[in-house]
């Protein structure tokens, strides 16, 4: 989001895209025509404050002579938004960790000061148990994790371990325990003021030998190889229970406390299992995973408004053989997508917004959904519409009660709309069984400790700051929700797990990222989407500089992370993979038939190989199958991809780009065997021009 002269950026999250839009608010309590400000001083400026800290600001014009003009702010804002919120009066509430500006605007001229706002310290350290025994003689690393209040993970806070019985097991400050008698012993793990403990048993050697399996085998790059690693007492008899501490050799692997191993690069590696004094080794030779494939454009439409200029595209919807388009705009199209080489125009449906950000329909076609923010009568909410006939749109319904503020995502299921709420940060339930009378019928909500109401910028009442659901998805009974800094949080609407139904959520688990540490200052950051396939639950990152416009002309940086997590334990999920980009950035995601299809923002459209067991950085292990940049030098932002997201459908690829429009893709047969060399991003291919 961009700071203007005369306008100044507020808090929203808009177009899929976390930004604010510029607002230009009427001056409240002063001259019609206040003399025009030179400058703009805020103060405090350039200070330290802690997470919790509530501290007021003023602001004082001076003219061009720097003589004190006597005019009240405009608007007061604190960005980025969520880690801080600022209310009328100029009063800010720091609520995490980062770096933090404060701006008002005096008669149109802006002001800002920065805050920095210190990390808190702990407020509990995790220990991971031990579940097995330790044999006299041998060693082990041990892990603890401390936690912020809130909930947030730390990496920065140095943990450091002590024994209670040294006698049996003696650890160093690092956590390296090793285990010299039999018998129990408490470790305890010291996180600044937070502490954590651990019992571990030690066991006497009895051991002859360990039976390591398999003793040689093969894999590629990014397959998941599990050994065990049998302990043989001196009776020949095998020994459960005792801890195996697992190391590994080669180009670049990685092997788990659970003996699963994974290599990022070919090569030969070697595999050691070490339990108490005795060790035993396997090989394995890896190769290149070898997915590539090459890609080829079918066709590609360019959105285009009634007069022919170009609109930036948001969502995509293909059921069937129709496509839907959403835009940054007051417009829906359709397109008929039966011949993919040349799709046809349909129709387009106007309604009252500045952004349609989200659509889909029923399956069957007959109810289509599209989500409003920005509405210039301040109604956003969701527009039901008849696509039963893609030619002819028809609106049926507009639901806009209890969010008017906006919202930014929508998933049906059934005949409920899950839709987020800009305004509280809350998930909605609307139930359209009657489409032309929607009500809702649940609504489900973070608790936060910070709550913060202010009066929003776009005179809609009261929002809730620090609390922000970005995008979900429902499956078997379960939502899956991607609540930015609160990270992935799964609900009961059905399933049964915990009683849940669609009008009656029920949480079953959360997982939070500390997006502060893993983007620092000067980010918006997280989570952002969140879909379900197989026993994980992809959840991306959406990461953007602190101050950005959308709208502008100019290349907009950004980064983001595709966490994999593992939920085959529902009620504990746990992150086991990742796949980032290092050029692109992180939006829409949706995997089918052991491949993951996305938009990668800056990195264009990808398709990932997820087939087998997903463990460490699927980039590296050489999992992309292809890559497509779909710039344009007839585009938004001439010849560069900001590439929404993609959607597998009627064997194709549809990748929807923020710059360019839609692009039908289909994958080639695979390519360069023997080589991980990565194939051409695209071929040429036929445009179809839009006539709306």
């Amino acid at each position: 989001m961009r700071i203007a002269s005369k306008c100044l950026a507020g808090w929203m999250f808009a177009a899929a895209l976390v930004y604010a839009p510029v607002i230009c608010g009427q001056e409240v309590g002063a001259p019609a025509t206040p003399p025009k400000p030179k400058t703009v001083e805020i103060t405090p400026s350039n200070i330290q404050a802690h997470v919790g800290d509530k501290i007021k600001f003023t602001a004082v014009a001076k003219d061009d002579a720097g003589k004190t003009i006597d005019v009240k702010p405009m608007l007061w804002i604190a960005l980025p938004p969520d880690i801080a919120g600022a209310d009328a009066d100029g009063t800010v509430l720091f609520r995490a960790a980062g770096q933090v500006t404060v701006g008002a605007v005096v008669a149109g001229k802006p002001g800002f000061a920065t805050v920095t706002v210190g990390t808190p310290p702990p407020a509990a350290v995790e220990v991971t148990p031990l579940t097995q025994a330790l044999v006299v003689g041998g060693s082990t690393v041990l892990t603890a994790s401390a936690r912020s209040a809130n909930g947030d993970p730390r990496t920065d806070v140095a943990i450091h371990w002590s024994s209670k019985a040294p006698a049996i097991a003696k650890v160093d400050e690092s956590g390296l325990v090793k285990a010299l008698a039999p018998g129990r012993a408490t470790l305890v793990a010291t996180g600044g003021p937070a502490r954590g403990e651990i019992s571990v048993q030690v066991v006497a050697d009895t051991l002859q030998r360990i039976a390591l399996e398999p003793a040689a085998t093969t894999a590629k790059t990014g397959d998941v190889v599990h050994f065990t690693a049998k302990p043989i007492a001196a009776k020949g008899a095998a020994t459960s229970d005792l801890l195996t501490s697992w190391s590994v050799s080669g180009p670049q692997g990685r092997i788990y406390a659970d003996g699963a191993f994974v290599a990022n690069l070919p090569g030969t590696y070697e595999v050691t299992a070490v339990i108490g004094g005795h060790t035993a080794s396997a090989a394995i030779e890896v190769a290149p995973r070898n997915v590539q494939r090459g890609l080829e454009v079918v066709a590609h439409i360019p959105t285009k408004d009634a007069e022919g200029k170009v609109v930036q595209t948001s969502e995509e919807w293909v059921v069937g053989n129709h496509l839907y388009v959403a835009t940054m705009g007051d417009r829906l199209y359709a397109y008929d997508v039966s011949d993919p080489a040349h799709p046809k125009a349909l129709d387009s449906l106007k309604a009252d917004a500045r952004l349609y950000n989200d659509v889909s329909t029923t399956p069957d076609e007959k109810v289509g959904v599209f989500t409003r923010e920005g509405a210039s009568n301040r109604k956003n909410g969701i527009v039901l519409f008849d696509a039963s006939d893609p030619a002819h749109l028809k609106v049926i319904s507009e639901y806009t009660e209890t969010v008017t503020g906006g919202v930014h995502s929508a998933f049906i299921n059934s005949h409920y709309a899950y839709v987020t709420d800009d305004a509280t940060g809350s998930l909605r339930v609307i139930d359209f069984a009657d489409a032309a009378h929607p009500k809702e019928v649940a609504r489900w909500q973070t608790e936060k400790s910070q709550e913060q109401m202010i009066a929003s910028p776009l005179g809609e009442g009261m929002i809730s700051t620090g609390r922000y659901l970005h995008d979900l998805y429902v499956k078997d009974g379960l939502a899956y929700l991607a609540y930015w800094r609160d990270g992935l949080v799964i609900l009961d609407v059905g399933n049964g797990i915990k009683g849940g139904s669609p009008e009656n959520p029920k949480l079953v688990a959360q997982y939070k990222f500390n997006h502060y540490e893993l983007y620092g200052d000067g980010w918006l950051a997280g989570s952002h989407t969140a879909f379900r396939y197989k026993n994980y639950v992809f959840v991306g990152d959406e990461v953007f500089p602190g101050y950005f416009e959308i709208s502008s002309k100019e290349r907009i940086p950004v980064r983001g992370i595709l966490h994999v997590m593992d939920v085959s334990d529902i009620e504990h999920p746990r992150e086991v993979a990742s796949y980032e980009v290092p050029e692109g950035g992180m939006h829409n995601v949706w995997p089918d038939n052991d491949i993951l299809y996305l938009g990668d923002y800056a990195g264009g459209g990808r398709a990932v190989d997820i087939s087998g067991e997903l463990r460490g950085n699927l980039y590296e292990q050489g999992r992309e199958i292809a890559s497509f940049f779909p710039g344009d030098p007839n585009g938004y932002r001439a010849n560069l991809p900001f590439t929404w997201g993609a959607q597998p459908a009627n064997g194709l690829i549809f990748f929807n780009d923020i710059n360019s429009g839609i692009w039908i893709v289909k994958l080639g047969k695979p390519k360069f065997q023997g080589s991980t060399t990565a194939p051409p991003l695209r071929d040429a291919g036929p445009t179809a021009a839009s006539p709306f």
